[in-house]
Protein backbone atom coordinates (compact mmCIF):
# COMPACT_ATOMS: atom_id res chain seq x y z
CA UNK A 1 0.00 0.00 0.00
CA UNK A 2 1.38 2.97 -0.77
CA UNK A 3 0.23 6.92 0.07
CA UNK A 4 -0.77 9.82 -1.88
CA UNK A 5 -0.32 13.07 -0.54
CA UNK A 6 -3.24 15.15 -1.15
CA UNK A 7 -1.99 18.30 0.28
CA UNK A 8 -2.26 21.20 -1.96
CA UNK A 9 -5.61 22.04 -1.89
CA UNK A 10 -5.91 26.16 -0.72
CA UNK A 11 -3.47 28.77 -0.49
CA UNK A 12 -2.74 31.04 2.64
CA UNK A 13 -5.43 33.66 2.70
CA UNK A 14 -3.30 36.95 2.56
CA UNK A 15 -4.85 40.20 4.35
CA UNK A 16 -4.74 42.16 1.35
CA UNK A 17 -7.22 45.14 0.07
CA UNK A 18 -8.63 45.55 -3.37
CA UNK A 19 -6.17 48.12 -4.18
CA UNK A 20 -3.61 45.81 -3.80
CA UNK A 21 -4.81 42.92 -6.36
CA UNK A 22 -3.92 42.54 -9.71
CA UNK A 23 -5.00 43.36 -13.20
CA UNK A 24 -3.89 41.39 -16.20
CA UNK A 25 -5.59 42.41 -19.29
CA UNK A 26 -4.29 40.28 -22.41
CA UNK A 27 -5.12 39.70 -25.98
CA UNK A 28 -3.93 36.31 -27.36
CA UNK A 29 -5.40 35.99 -31.10
CA UNK A 30 -6.92 34.00 -32.76
CA UNK A 31 -9.33 32.53 -29.57
CA UNK A 32 -12.48 34.04 -29.65
CA UNK A 33 -15.35 33.54 -26.84
CA UNK A 34 -13.15 30.85 -25.24
CA UNK A 35 -11.39 30.19 -21.78
CA UNK A 36 -7.47 31.31 -20.81
CA UNK A 37 -6.04 29.86 -17.69
CA UNK A 38 -3.39 31.80 -15.35
CA UNK A 39 -1.41 29.07 -13.15
CA UNK A 40 2.13 28.95 -11.96
CA UNK A 41 5.27 26.51 -10.86
CA UNK A 42 4.63 24.97 -7.85
CA UNK A 43 7.18 21.99 -7.11
CA UNK A 44 5.78 19.09 -9.96
CA UNK A 45 2.54 20.87 -10.20
CA UNK A 46 0.97 23.56 -12.57
CA UNK A 47 -2.03 24.72 -9.94
CA UNK A 48 -4.33 27.47 -12.00
CA UNK A 49 -4.75 30.63 -10.26
CA UNK A 50 -7.38 32.42 -12.53
CA UNK A 51 -9.10 32.04 -15.72
CA UNK A 52 -10.65 34.21 -18.31
CA UNK A 53 -13.36 34.17 -20.82
CA UNK A 54 -11.97 36.20 -24.08
CA UNK A 55 -14.54 38.14 -26.01
CA UNK A 56 -15.14 38.66 -29.63
CA UNK A 57 -12.14 40.70 -30.04
CA UNK A 58 -9.57 38.44 -28.32
CA UNK A 59 -9.43 39.89 -24.72
CA UNK A 60 -9.88 39.60 -21.62
CA UNK A 61 -8.54 40.15 -17.46
CA UNK A 62 -7.44 38.69 -15.30
CA UNK A 63 -8.29 40.26 -12.05
CA UNK A 64 -8.57 39.84 -8.10
CA UNK A 65 -8.63 41.78 -4.96
CA UNK A 66 -5.45 39.96 -3.49
CA UNK A 67 -2.06 40.08 -5.02
CA UNK A 68 -0.31 37.09 -6.46
CA UNK A 69 2.72 35.80 -5.11
CA UNK A 70 5.56 36.67 -7.15
CA UNK A 71 7.10 33.80 -9.97
CA UNK A 72 6.88 32.13 -13.17
CA UNK A 73 3.53 32.01 -14.19
CA UNK A 74 2.10 30.21 -17.62
CA UNK A 75 -0.73 31.71 -19.92
CA UNK A 76 -3.01 28.97 -20.93
CA UNK A 77 -4.77 27.81 -23.77
CA UNK A 78 -8.11 26.88 -24.16
CA UNK A 79 -6.98 23.36 -24.15
CA UNK A 80 -4.87 23.94 -21.23
CA UNK A 81 -1.97 21.78 -23.17
CA UNK A 82 -0.44 24.88 -24.36
CA UNK A 83 1.08 27.86 -22.72
CA UNK A 84 3.66 30.57 -22.60
CA UNK A 85 5.61 32.04 -19.53
CA UNK A 86 5.52 34.75 -17.81
CA UNK A 87 6.80 36.76 -14.51
CA UNK A 88 4.59 38.28 -12.16
CA UNK A 89 6.31 40.33 -8.85
CA UNK A 90 5.61 43.28 -7.51
CA UNK A 91 4.01 45.13 -10.06
CA UNK A 92 0.94 43.51 -11.59
CA UNK A 93 -1.07 45.55 -13.41
CA UNK A 94 0.34 45.49 -17.17
CA UNK A 95 -0.74 44.09 -20.26
CA UNK A 96 -0.24 41.14 -22.86
CA UNK A 97 -0.45 41.22 -26.59
CA UNK A 98 -0.15 38.15 -28.62
CA UNK A 99 -0.82 35.59 -31.74
CA UNK A 100 -0.31 32.57 -31.04
CA UNK A 101 0.51 32.26 -34.62
CA UNK A 102 4.05 33.65 -33.32
CA UNK A 103 4.09 33.31 -29.76
CA UNK A 104 7.58 34.42 -29.51
CA UNK A 105 6.61 38.31 -30.83
CA UNK A 106 4.41 38.27 -27.59
CA UNK A 107 4.77 41.77 -26.18
CA UNK A 108 4.30 43.73 -23.29
CA UNK A 109 2.90 47.25 -21.60
CA UNK A 110 4.22 48.45 -18.30
CA UNK A 111 5.72 45.54 -17.60
CA UNK A 112 9.89 45.87 -17.68
CA UNK A 113 10.78 42.98 -16.14
CA UNK A 114 8.65 40.72 -18.78
CA UNK A 115 10.01 42.75 -21.67
CA UNK A 116 13.51 41.96 -19.81
CA UNK A 117 12.43 38.01 -19.52
CA UNK A 118 11.31 37.88 -23.06
CA UNK A 119 14.64 39.07 -24.26
CA UNK A 120 16.20 36.54 -22.14
CA UNK A 121 14.46 34.03 -23.12
CA UNK A 122 14.81 34.73 -26.96
CA UNK A 123 18.87 34.97 -26.07
CA UNK A 124 18.76 31.61 -24.55
CA UNK A 125 16.78 29.97 -27.10
CA UNK A 126 18.76 31.36 -29.96
CA UNK A 127 22.21 29.93 -28.77
CA UNK A 128 21.35 26.95 -27.24
CA UNK A 129 19.65 26.36 -30.74
CA UNK A 130 23.28 26.74 -32.44
CA UNK A 131 24.91 24.64 -29.27
CA UNK A 132 22.51 21.60 -30.27
CA UNK A 133 23.67 22.58 -33.81
CA UNK A 134 27.82 22.40 -33.00
CA UNK A 135 26.79 18.90 -30.45
CA UNK A 136 25.14 17.36 -33.48
CA UNK A 137 27.82 18.12 -36.23
CA UNK A 138 30.33 17.25 -33.68
CA UNK A 139 29.22 13.65 -33.75
CA UNK A 140 30.72 12.68 -37.00
CA UNK A 141 33.72 15.24 -37.34
CA UNK A 142 37.32 14.23 -36.92
CA UNK A 143 39.94 14.64 -34.32
CA UNK A 144 40.20 18.40 -35.78
CA UNK A 145 37.45 19.60 -36.98
CA UNK A 146 36.33 18.61 -33.11
CA UNK A 147 38.79 20.59 -31.70
CA UNK A 148 37.73 23.10 -33.87
CA UNK A 149 33.99 22.77 -33.30
CA UNK A 150 34.47 22.20 -29.14
CA UNK A 151 36.23 25.58 -29.22
CA UNK A 152 32.94 27.20 -30.88
CA UNK A 153 30.86 25.51 -28.25
CA UNK A 154 32.85 26.50 -25.61
CA UNK A 155 32.71 30.43 -26.89
CA UNK A 156 28.91 29.80 -26.74
CA UNK A 157 28.45 28.89 -23.64
CA UNK A 158 30.68 31.78 -22.38
CA UNK A 159 28.84 34.22 -24.24
CA UNK A 160 25.65 32.65 -22.36
CA UNK A 161 27.42 32.81 -19.06
CA UNK A 162 28.45 36.54 -19.96
CA UNK A 163 25.12 37.81 -20.57
CA UNK A 164 23.55 36.60 -17.96
CA UNK A 165 26.16 37.83 -15.33
CA UNK A 166 25.84 41.19 -17.36
CA UNK A 167 21.97 41.21 -16.55
CA UNK A 168 22.42 40.62 -12.53
CA UNK A 169 25.35 43.29 -12.44
CA UNK A 170 22.54 45.63 -14.74
CA UNK A 171 19.80 45.03 -12.48
CA UNK A 172 20.91 43.66 -9.36
CA UNK A 173 17.52 43.66 -7.31
CA UNK A 174 15.34 42.53 -10.51
CA UNK A 175 13.42 39.73 -10.11
CA UNK A 176 15.34 38.27 -13.16
CA UNK A 177 18.72 38.96 -11.38
CA UNK A 178 17.48 36.34 -8.06
CA UNK A 179 16.06 34.03 -10.65
CA UNK A 180 19.21 33.69 -12.82
CA UNK A 181 21.88 33.93 -9.69
CA UNK A 182 19.11 31.08 -7.74
CA UNK A 183 19.72 29.00 -11.47
CA UNK A 184 23.56 29.32 -11.43
CA UNK A 185 25.80 26.48 -9.62
CA UNK A 186 29.00 27.12 -7.94
CA UNK A 187 32.18 26.85 -9.96
CA UNK A 188 35.12 24.65 -8.52
CA UNK A 189 38.12 26.59 -8.74
CA UNK A 190 40.32 24.87 -10.67
CA UNK A 191 44.42 24.76 -9.18
CA UNK A 192 43.37 25.66 -5.52
CA UNK A 193 45.95 24.34 -3.39
CA UNK A 194 43.21 22.66 -0.99
CA UNK A 195 42.36 20.26 -3.70
CA UNK A 196 45.93 18.47 -3.00
CA UNK A 197 45.27 17.55 0.55
CA UNK A 198 41.74 17.04 -0.04
CA UNK A 199 40.70 14.58 -2.51
CA UNK A 200 37.19 15.10 -1.95
CA UNK A 201 37.75 18.82 -2.39
CA UNK A 202 35.52 19.40 -5.69
CA UNK A 203 33.03 18.06 -3.55
CA UNK A 204 32.73 19.50 -0.41
CA UNK A 205 33.50 23.20 -2.22
CA UNK A 206 30.34 22.65 -4.37
CA UNK A 207 28.50 21.42 -1.54
CA UNK A 208 29.60 24.09 0.42
CA UNK A 209 28.57 27.03 -2.10
CA UNK A 210 25.47 25.38 -3.38
CA UNK A 211 23.18 27.76 -1.77
CA UNK A 212 25.51 31.27 -1.79
CA UNK A 213 23.05 32.62 -4.43
CA UNK A 214 19.70 31.45 -3.17
CA UNK A 215 17.46 33.30 -0.59
CA UNK A 216 15.79 30.38 1.44
CA UNK A 217 12.97 33.11 2.42
CA UNK A 218 12.07 34.13 -1.12
CA UNK A 219 9.04 32.51 -1.91
CA UNK A 220 9.09 33.35 -5.15
CA UNK A 221 11.11 30.73 -6.02
CA UNK A 222 8.74 28.10 -5.28
CA UNK A 223 6.99 29.01 -8.20
CA UNK A 224 9.78 28.64 -10.63
CA UNK A 225 10.47 25.12 -12.53
CA UNK A 226 13.61 24.92 -11.06
CA UNK A 227 13.75 25.39 -7.69
CA UNK A 228 12.10 21.84 -6.58
CA UNK A 229 14.83 20.37 -8.82
CA UNK A 230 17.92 22.02 -6.84
CA UNK A 231 16.06 21.03 -3.80
CA UNK A 232 16.07 17.38 -5.10
CA UNK A 233 19.60 17.43 -6.27
CA UNK A 234 21.43 18.89 -3.11
CA UNK A 235 19.19 16.10 -1.06
CA UNK A 236 19.69 12.75 -3.46
CA UNK A 237 23.23 13.98 -4.27
CA UNK A 238 25.08 16.08 -1.58
CA UNK A 239 24.02 15.45 1.66
CA UNK A 240 25.00 12.05 3.05
CA UNK A 241 22.35 9.50 2.95
CA UNK A 242 21.65 8.90 6.63
CA UNK A 243 18.88 10.14 8.85
CA UNK A 244 21.11 12.39 11.16
CA UNK A 245 22.58 14.06 8.07
CA UNK A 246 19.31 14.41 6.04
CA UNK A 247 17.60 15.54 9.28
CA UNK A 248 20.40 18.06 10.14
CA UNK A 249 20.31 19.66 6.50
CA UNK A 250 16.21 19.82 6.58
CA UNK A 251 16.21 21.67 9.84
CA UNK A 252 18.83 23.95 8.82
CA UNK A 253 16.21 24.72 5.45
CA UNK A 254 13.57 24.84 7.29
CA UNK A 255 15.64 27.63 9.88
CA UNK A 256 15.43 30.30 6.47
CA UNK A 257 12.05 28.75 5.03
CA UNK A 258 9.45 29.05 8.09
CA UNK A 259 10.62 33.20 8.31
CA UNK A 260 8.46 33.22 5.42
CA UNK A 261 4.84 31.61 5.44
CA UNK A 262 4.54 30.46 1.41
CA UNK A 263 8.08 28.99 1.36
CA UNK A 264 7.51 27.24 4.73
CA UNK A 265 4.79 25.66 3.38
CA UNK A 266 6.16 24.71 0.34
CA UNK A 267 9.50 22.94 1.79
CA UNK A 268 7.06 21.32 4.13
CA UNK A 269 5.17 20.10 1.65
CA UNK A 270 8.04 18.83 -0.37
CA UNK A 271 9.58 16.76 2.69
CA UNK A 272 6.55 15.64 3.92
CA UNK A 273 6.36 13.81 0.44
CA UNK A 274 9.34 12.59 -0.19
CA UNK A 275 9.97 10.68 3.38
CA UNK A 276 5.95 9.43 3.27
CA UNK A 277 6.79 6.53 1.55
CA UNK A 278 10.42 5.75 2.46
CA UNK A 279 13.16 4.87 0.15
CA UNK A 280 15.64 3.36 2.54
CA UNK A 281 14.66 1.88 5.71
CA UNK A 282 16.48 4.90 7.67
CA UNK A 283 14.56 7.28 6.35
CA UNK A 284 11.17 6.21 8.52
CA UNK A 285 13.29 8.33 11.42
CA UNK A 286 13.07 11.44 8.82
CA UNK A 287 9.67 11.31 8.72
CA UNK A 288 9.06 11.00 12.48
CA UNK A 289 11.20 13.96 12.80
CA UNK A 290 9.35 15.81 10.30
CA UNK A 291 6.30 15.10 12.43
CA UNK A 292 7.36 15.40 15.88
CA UNK A 293 9.35 18.91 15.33
CA UNK A 294 7.04 20.48 12.65
CA UNK A 295 3.58 19.15 13.03
CA UNK A 296 2.70 17.30 16.25
CA UNK A 297 2.13 20.56 18.08
CA UNK A 298 1.49 22.93 15.37
CA UNK A 299 -1.40 23.61 13.16
CA UNK A 300 -1.18 25.34 9.35
CA UNK A 301 -4.28 27.45 7.56
CA UNK A 302 -2.72 24.99 4.58
CA UNK A 303 -3.30 21.78 5.83
CA UNK A 304 -6.48 20.00 6.18
CA UNK A 305 -7.73 17.98 9.16
CA UNK A 306 -7.73 14.61 6.36
CA UNK A 307 -3.69 15.95 5.85
CA UNK A 308 -2.74 16.19 9.22
CA UNK A 309 -4.40 12.26 10.44
CA UNK A 310 -2.51 11.42 7.34
CA UNK A 311 0.71 12.21 8.41
CA UNK A 312 0.12 11.31 12.59
CA UNK A 313 -0.75 8.11 11.57
CA UNK A 314 2.06 7.42 9.46
CA UNK A 315 4.21 8.86 12.15
CA UNK A 316 2.67 6.73 14.79
CA UNK A 317 3.29 3.84 12.86
CA UNK A 318 6.93 3.92 11.92
CA UNK A 319 7.83 5.34 15.54
CA UNK A 320 7.82 1.54 17.17
CA UNK A 321 9.64 0.63 14.36
CA UNK A 322 12.95 2.87 13.91
CA UNK A 323 15.86 1.25 12.45
CA UNK A 324 18.20 0.49 15.12
CA UNK A 325 15.22 0.61 18.49
CA UNK A 326 14.26 -2.05 20.05
CA UNK A 327 11.46 -3.63 18.16
CA UNK A 328 7.89 -4.37 19.89
CA UNK A 329 7.12 -7.51 22.04
CA UNK A 330 4.78 -9.85 20.66
CA UNK A 331 3.05 -12.17 22.82
CA UNK A 332 0.64 -14.34 21.10
CA UNK A 333 -0.25 -17.83 21.39
CA UNK A 334 1.16 -20.88 19.62
CA UNK A 335 -1.16 -24.04 17.97
CA UNK A 336 -1.45 -25.18 22.12
CA UNK A 337 -2.50 -21.95 23.52
CA UNK A 338 0.80 -21.06 24.94
CA UNK A 339 2.02 -17.71 25.02
CA UNK A 340 4.90 -17.12 23.50
CA UNK A 341 7.27 -14.15 23.66
CA UNK A 342 9.39 -12.20 20.89
CA UNK A 343 11.83 -11.64 23.62
CA UNK A 344 12.02 -14.77 25.00
CA UNK A 345 13.62 -16.44 21.93
CA UNK A 346 17.35 -16.10 22.43
CA UNK A 347 19.04 -16.19 19.23
CA UNK A 348 22.23 -13.77 17.60
CA UNK A 349 19.47 -13.00 14.56
CA UNK A 350 15.54 -13.44 15.19
CA UNK A 351 13.54 -12.89 11.97
CA UNK A 352 10.18 -11.60 12.62
CA UNK A 353 7.55 -13.17 9.77
CA UNK A 354 3.77 -11.58 10.13
CA UNK A 355 1.85 -12.83 7.22
CA UNK A 356 -1.44 -14.76 6.67
CA UNK A 357 -2.68 -17.90 5.96
CA UNK A 358 -4.64 -16.77 3.50
CA UNK A 359 -2.58 -14.50 1.31
CA UNK A 360 -1.14 -16.34 -2.04
CA UNK A 361 2.08 -14.67 -1.92
CA UNK A 362 2.98 -16.15 1.35
CA UNK A 363 2.37 -19.13 0.60
CA UNK A 364 4.98 -19.56 -1.88
CA UNK A 365 7.34 -17.43 -0.32
CA UNK A 366 7.31 -19.12 3.20
CA UNK A 367 8.25 -22.35 1.60
CA UNK A 368 11.35 -20.71 0.28
CA UNK A 369 12.33 -18.70 3.50
CA UNK A 370 12.27 -21.80 5.29
CA UNK A 371 14.43 -23.42 2.50
CA UNK A 372 17.27 -20.56 3.21
CA UNK A 373 16.96 -20.73 6.56
CA UNK A 374 17.27 -24.71 6.71
CA UNK A 375 20.11 -24.63 4.31
CA UNK A 376 22.11 -21.26 6.06
CA UNK A 377 20.41 -19.39 8.30
CA UNK A 378 19.76 -22.00 11.03
CA UNK A 379 23.69 -22.85 10.94
CA UNK A 380 24.29 -18.54 11.47
CA UNK A 381 22.19 -19.12 14.71
CA UNK A 382 18.84 -17.31 13.76
CA UNK A 383 15.89 -18.56 14.63
CA UNK A 384 12.16 -17.24 13.48
CA UNK A 385 9.41 -15.85 14.97
CA UNK A 386 6.38 -16.01 12.77
CA UNK A 387 2.90 -14.46 13.27
CA UNK A 388 0.04 -15.32 11.43
CA UNK A 389 -2.73 -12.92 11.03
CA UNK A 390 -6.34 -13.48 11.08
CA UNK A 391 -8.04 -12.44 8.10
CA UNK A 392 -10.44 -14.36 6.06
CA UNK A 393 -9.10 -17.90 6.97
CA UNK A 394 -9.37 -19.84 10.28
CA UNK A 395 -7.00 -21.18 12.39
CA UNK A 396 -6.91 -24.26 10.82
CA UNK A 397 -5.70 -22.81 7.82
CA UNK A 398 -2.70 -21.77 9.67
CA UNK A 399 -1.79 -24.93 11.28
CA UNK A 400 -2.59 -27.11 8.22
CA UNK A 401 -0.31 -24.81 6.14
CA UNK A 402 2.60 -25.29 9.03
CA UNK A 403 2.00 -29.02 9.06
CA UNK A 404 2.27 -29.40 5.41
CA UNK A 405 5.25 -27.50 4.97
CA UNK A 406 7.30 -28.96 7.72
CA UNK A 407 8.27 -25.49 9.92
CA UNK A 408 7.40 -26.89 13.21
CA UNK A 409 11.26 -25.84 13.41
CA UNK A 410 9.95 -22.30 13.74
CA UNK A 411 8.30 -20.18 16.68
CA UNK A 412 4.61 -20.30 15.20
CA UNK A 413 2.28 -17.70 16.70
CA UNK A 414 -1.95 -16.49 15.32
CA UNK A 415 -2.72 -13.57 15.96
CA UNK A 416 -6.93 -13.10 15.78
CA UNK A 417 -9.41 -11.22 15.16
CA UNK A 418 -10.28 -11.20 18.74
CA UNK A 419 -7.15 -10.44 19.98
CA UNK A 420 -6.96 -7.79 17.74
CA UNK A 421 -10.15 -5.94 18.75
CA UNK A 422 -8.66 -6.55 22.40
CA UNK A 423 -6.29 -4.38 22.26
CA UNK A 424 -7.50 -1.97 20.06
CA UNK A 425 -10.64 -1.75 22.26
CA UNK A 426 -7.96 -1.04 25.24
CA UNK A 427 -6.61 1.56 23.08
CA UNK A 428 -3.44 -0.21 23.01
CA UNK A 429 -1.69 -0.07 19.24
CA UNK A 430 -2.38 -3.61 17.00
CA UNK A 431 0.93 -5.62 15.91
CA UNK A 432 0.17 -4.56 12.48
CA UNK A 433 0.30 -0.83 13.73
CA UNK A 434 3.79 -1.52 15.69
CA UNK A 435 5.09 -3.59 12.66
CA UNK A 436 3.72 -1.15 10.26
CA UNK A 437 2.61 -4.49 8.23
CA UNK A 438 0.31 -2.70 4.89
CA UNK A 439 1.48 -6.16 2.76
CA UNK A 440 1.81 -9.64 3.67
CA UNK A 441 4.52 -11.08 4.23
CA UNK A 442 6.34 -8.39 6.16
CA UNK A 443 10.16 -9.09 7.39
CA UNK A 444 11.78 -7.51 10.07
CA UNK A 445 15.35 -8.62 10.68
CA UNK A 446 16.14 -7.98 14.53
CA UNK A 447 19.52 -8.79 16.59
CA UNK A 448 20.42 -10.35 20.01
CA UNK A 449 18.94 -7.66 21.51
CA UNK A 450 16.22 -7.44 19.66
CA UNK A 451 16.89 -4.12 18.30
CA UNK A 452 15.73 -3.78 14.18
CA UNK A 453 18.54 -4.30 11.43
CA UNK A 454 16.10 -4.25 8.75
CA UNK A 455 12.90 -4.23 8.28
CA UNK A 456 10.10 -4.41 5.30
CA UNK A 457 12.51 -6.48 3.34
CA UNK A 458 12.44 -9.51 1.12
CA UNK A 459 14.31 -12.88 2.23
CA UNK A 460 16.75 -12.56 -0.34
CA UNK A 461 17.50 -9.08 1.45
CA UNK A 462 17.61 -10.96 4.52
CA UNK A 463 20.53 -13.13 3.43
CA UNK A 464 22.58 -10.46 2.19
CA UNK A 465 22.58 -8.32 5.35
CA UNK A 466 23.18 -11.71 7.15
CA UNK A 467 26.06 -12.12 5.26
CA UNK A 468 27.56 -8.75 5.89
CA UNK A 469 27.00 -8.71 9.62
CA UNK A 470 28.56 -11.96 9.52
CA UNK A 471 31.55 -10.89 7.72
CA UNK A 472 32.18 -7.18 9.41
CA UNK A 473 31.27 -9.00 13.14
Amino acid sequence: MKYTATFLAAFLSLALFAQNGYEIRITLKPFKNQWLYLGHYYGRQLPIVDSVMLNDKSEGVFKGDKKLGGGIYLVGYPDRAQNFEILIDKNQKFSIHGDTANIQKVSFTNSPENVAFKAYQEFMTTNGRAIDALLAKRKGADKEDSLKLTSQIDALNKKIRDYRQSLIAKEPQSFLAVLLKAMKEPEVPKNDPAEKTDSLFAYHYFKKHYWDDVNLMDDRLARTPFFDARVDKYMENLVYPAADSVIKEMDWMMSYANVNDEMQRFMLLKFINRYLNQKYMWEDAVFVHLFEKYFAQKDYPWLTEKGKKLITDRAYSLMANIMGSPAAEIELPDSLGQKKSLYAVEAPFVLVAIWDPTCGHCKETLPKLDSMYRAKWKGYGLKVYALAKETDGTRKDWTSFIKGHNLGDWVNVYYSKEDDRARTSANIPSYSQLYDVQTFPTLYLLDKDKRIIAKKVTFEQVDEILQYKLKNR
